[in-house]
Parts: structure tokens; sequence; C-alpha cells
């Protein structure tokens, strides 16, 4: 064969071969790690506490326990499943919170809201009420006594096989959003009035602020919960609001204070130079830091 021929076989030989996989590259028909989708639309700026899309190049490799996260609302039950960094590996999974039922409907509510969802290790939970240790004391807004001294932490580990921890609500949004440093506070606008103080990362006694007298003879919750928004509109909610946040600044002299919860978004007011307002989904994010405490 002419050297010229050899010389266009060879290189068609050498196209043709594999070239070899590089270190950590993926094989052909292997499946990529499932990422999370945020659920928060992308503006120009993040707001605080938003959560970012994975990279996969840059992501690291978790290890340790997945934690089944569960935000207990008054309208809605929602989960999602975290990895030990704290990163959604589920999207968030929501129904209708089973209002004026027995602690058992929510159990079954939750066990079939996570069946289709890969296995966890172990259970976290934002209640809408006073909780201590692993019972729940107080559940104003889900209408049932059945839940006054219920060990809602010891039914869901014998539901479930694996270990479960309770936190208020907004305790637990605020996990997952606060730096740390001095004294912060997390405002949670959804069915009622929720609130959660911190001091140097540590959690607060839990203060049901909610149910104090606000103005008119009625409460927080009354006043600024989501039915008394849709009763009074926009405007007039707004501003109580306002007034709300500002008794919390005189209250407490919060060096930051962080507002969620699903009214959140319908804010129009001026917010305090130290304040943040972030997205809902924090209130599922916050699940792995409990287990650090």
């Amino acid at each position: 064969m002419p050297k010229r021929v050899v010389q266009k076989a060879a290189g068609r030989a050498t196209r043709g071969a594999a070239a070899p996989m590089r270190a950590g590259a993926r094989k052909a028909g292997k499946p990529r790690a499932a990422v999370a989708r945020s659920e928060t639309p992308r503006a120009g700026s993040r707001r605080a506490g938003s959560p970012r899309a994975a990279t996969p190049g840059r992501a690291r490799a978790a290890r340790g326990p997945v934690t089944l996260t569960v935000d207990i609302g008054g309208s809605g039950l929602k989960a999602a499943l975290l990895d030990s960094l704290g990163r959604m590996i589920t999207s968030r999974v929501r129904v209708a919170t089973p209002v004026g039922q027995p602690p058992r409907a929510y159990l079954d509510a939750l066990a079939g809201l996570v069946a289709p969802l890969p296995s966890f290790q172990r259970i976290s939970v934002g209640f809408p009420g006073v909780v201590r240790g692993p019972r729940v004391l107080t559940a104003p807004n889900l209408g049932h006594d059945g839940w006054r001294s219920f060990d809602l932490a010891g039914a869901l580990t014998r539901r479930f096989g694996v270990p479960a921890r309770l936190i208020n609500d907004a305790e637990m949004q605020g996990l997952a959003v606060i730096s740390g440093r001095g004294v912060e506070m997390v405002v949670t606008l959804g069915t009622g009035f929720g609130t959660a103080l911190f001091e140097d990362g540590r959690r607060s006694v839990h203060l049901e602020i909610s149910h104090h007298p606000f103005r008119k003879g009625q409460t927080y919750d009354q006043q600024l919960g989501n039915a008394a928004r849709k009763r009074i509109g926009p405007a007039r909610w707004n501003r109580r609001v306002q007034k709300a946040i500002l008794n919390m600044q005189t209250l407490t002299l919060f060096d930051h204070l962080y507002v969620g919860g699903g009214n959140a978004e319908k804010l129009t007011i001026k917010l305090p130079e130290n304040s943040s307002v972030v997205p809902n989904v924090m209130g599922v994010k916050g699940g792995v830091r409990l287990w650090d405490e």
C-alpha cells in the first residue's frame, strides 16, 4: 500500500478508536443524578435564603443520612428529601392539610405523600404550634383536641421506622436562613402569624406571640392571618403587617429580621433595612440543621 494511503488509514483508525475515559466522566447510558428543581422563580438578584440550583460538575458529593423534612401548614402539608448538606434531592411535594382531623389523619396523608419518594433515614417536622421535645403542646390552627400532648415524634418513628424530631415551623424556617450572628428573628405570614428568635445561632425559648393581643382586642393571628388578609384587602393588611414588624423590632431589637411564609410575597411595604424576605421553601430546608442541635 502506498505511504499516503497507509497514513490515511491510520488516521481513520485513530479517530475511530474509543478515547480513554477521563476520571470521573460519565459512561454512556449511565443516568445522571437527579437535580432538584428550584421552586422559586429566578430574578435579577437572589433573595436571602433562596436555594441555588445544583451544578453537577461542581456539587460536592454528599455523604450521610437522607432527611425527610415535613412542613405542616394550616393549608398545606409539604415534604421534601434533603441530603446531608441540606440540598433538596427531590422536588417539594404537597397535599392539603386535613384540618379538623385527628393526628392519625396527618400520618396517613404523609404516608401517601412520601410513598413515591426514595428511602430516608430520619424525619424533621416543622409544626404550627408549641412543641416540647417529641410532643405537641398546642395546635391552634389545626382544629382538633387530639393534638394536645400528642407524641408526634414517637408516632412518626413507629409509622416509618426511623428517628424523628419536632420543632416549631417558624423555627424550622429560621434554621435554614439565619447567619448565626447576633439576635435574629423570623416572622412567617401564612394561615397565622408565626415567630421565632435566635441568638448567635441558638434557638431561644419559643414565644407564642401570635396569640398575644395586637390591636382592637384581637391577636396577631386574628389580625394578620390569611383569613384577615382576604377580608380586609391587601392595602390594609400590609399596613397591619408594618405595625406588627415595628412592634417586633421594639420588643426584641433584632439585628436581622427574616420574613417568610406563603403570604410574604404579597408584601408591598418597605421593610426595615436589616430585613430579608425569604422563600416559603425554606420551611423544609432547615430540616438537616435540626439534627445538629
